[in-house]
């Protein structure tokens, strides 16, 4: 894509979709702010004579959710695990679109080049895995035209002994993308799908890896900006938005800081008053220059280290909205949970050891995730929570079904959904076309009345080539949801560990 010719200073915004010059765009922001606080299809702007004297006004019209039943949603938690595909955690979970098989043997086999056969999915109860490489190459690779045939080449193409942060290394020398996970190892994720409601088709936003992942989960987006805050300057980046400057740090110098100058999600929250927390926890993140690695050496993480699962520091949004406070550390979570003082919208970011990201133990991941829910449901705020608990990409592990063909950006492979709530259907198993990006919609419209990240109305144009939320292919998450049902009591499940 050709990136916009730089700007005279001078310029000034002539038609739609200009933007103002750089030097004047905070204030142009903020005045379009006041024309966008709820949304541009409920503004209807007045011109009246007084005294021959034109005075502009505007009425703002709020409407209530499609949904009456959301307004009893006051807490959305969004818990965000790592690299793990559907079928390698709920491939033969009853009832949802698993691996394929017939009399419980699977009936698929995908080439394994190196030893000249195939390899049917299998049970690998090993607690730690090593995966595969997940760029949006790998990802083409995987997929290979909807054969969903690629996984084992890709992980076997991958390097062994080489440096730990080269991207082309590997973690073992014999390949486990093809093994698979049930209720033996994941007691609690499959009582969770059990008691409350599974999605089977939980697509990432868009086939890459970790860092692009977690851009969309909060602006819907993956971009990168050659103007320093400009949000027109920013162009489509799936594989390679800017990198935060601990990548590479061990064996070249820092880059500089990105500076993500798009729209993101807490641009909308703040806007209309509605708190937000991005809770992250200390310790360590991987540390891939691209994630076509299938594990790489940890860098320090924590709520002042931004880094690929912690990119909202970048934003300007949220610097200028003296924001970055609500960027803090996951004991607040708990506090807050305890206290039931749960902002509206929370984002949970793990650490390498909890993530379940290869090699990280997924029986300390579950203990972790188990953790964070019995902290919610042992608080005041339980009986007004909706909690979406998913995995970043897939890891390079098997999966058999084609992502659908959304748009020029997405989406990726499929990935485990689940939904924990008072309010969750029970034991349901919702196969609607979704993503990542089906939790902003769902914030929006409980939050919101239903405004977009739309860069035609939200006040702050940027260039992205759609608005996702709105995309006929997505599903909708109030479908998971009875709010006539009786809420469903707290289920403290056992072996959790909070931190």
């Amino acid at each position: 894509m050709v990136e916009p010719a730089p700007q005279s200073p001078r310029r000034q915004p002539a038609e739609r979709g200009d933007s103002p010059p750089r030097g004047r765009l905070r204030s142009w922001v903020r005045a379009h702010r006041i024309l966008t606080a709820v949304s541009a299809a409920a503004v209807v702007l007045l011109l009246v004579a007084v005294g021959g004297v034109f005075v502009f006004s505007s009425r703002l019209a709020v409407s209530a959710p499609a949904n009456p039943g959301l307004s009893k949603i006051k807490h959305i938690v969004v818990i965000m695990q790592e690299n793990r595909s559907f079928d390698s955690y709920f491939g033969t979970f009853p009832g949802a679109d698993g691996i394929p098989m017939q009399n419980g043997v699977p009936t698929v086999c995908v080439p394994d080049p190196a030893r000249g056969t195939c390899v049917k999915p299998y049970y690998d109860p090993a607690d730690k895995n090593s995966g595969g490489p997940h760029s949006e190459t790998n990802a083409t690779a995987d997929i290979d035209g909807g054969k969903m045939d690629g996984f084992i080449a890709q992980a076997e193409h991958a390097a062994l002994n080489c440096a730990a942060n080269d991207p082309a290394c590997s973690g073992a020398a014999a390949t486990d993308v093809m093994g698979y996970h049930d209720a033996r190892d994941l007691p609690n994720y499959w009582a969770y799908a059990k008691d409350y409601t599974l999605q089977d088709h939980m697509f990432e936003p868009n086939a890459s890896w970790s860092l692009p992942e977690h851009l969309y989960m909060v602006s819907e987006w993956s971009a990168k900006c050659s103007a320093a805050g400009d949000p027109r300057s920013c162009v489509n980046a799936l594989q390679g938005p800017a990198l935060p400057p601990d990548f590479g740090r061990r064996t070249a110098k820092p880059a500089p800081a990105p500076d993500y100058a798009w729209t993101d999600l807490t641009y909308l929250l703040h806007s209309q008053g509605v708190s937000w927390g991005y809770y992250v926890f200390n310790g360590t993140e991987p540390d891939c220059r691209d994630d076509s690695a299938v594990s790489c050496a940890p860098v320090a993480q924590n709520a002042k280290t931004p880094g690929i699962w912690n990119p909202l520091p970048y934003f300007d949004t949220v610097k200028e909205d003296g924001q970055l406070g609500n960027v803090q550390a996951l004991t607040n979570f708990y506090t807050a949970a305890k206290d039931g003082t749960l902002p509206a919208v929370s984002w949970i970011d793990p650490t390498s050891a909890v993530s379940e990201h290869p090699p990280a133990l997924v029986s300390t991941g579950q203990a972790y995730v188990t953790g964070l829910v019995n902290a919610i449901m042992s608080g005041p705020d339980w009986d007004s929570t909706a909690i979406f608990l998913s995995w970043d990409d897939w890891g390079g592990f098997y999966d058999h079904v084609t992502p659908p063909a959304v748009d020029q950006n997405g989406y990726g492979l499929r990935v485990p959904g689940i939904v924990i709530s008072p309010y969750a259907k029970k034991g349901y198993i919702d196969h609607q076309t979704l993503s990542h990006d089906a939790y902003v919609k769902f914030i929006e419209d409980v939050f919101l009345h239903g405004q977009r990240l739309d860069p035609a109305t939200d006040g702050r144009p940027d260039p992205r080539p759609d608005v996702r939320e709105d995309s006929p292919l997505l599903g909708d998450l109030a479908n998971d949801f009875d709010f006539t049902q009786k809420p469903s009591k707290p289920v403290l499940l056992p072996n959790a560990a909070t931190y």
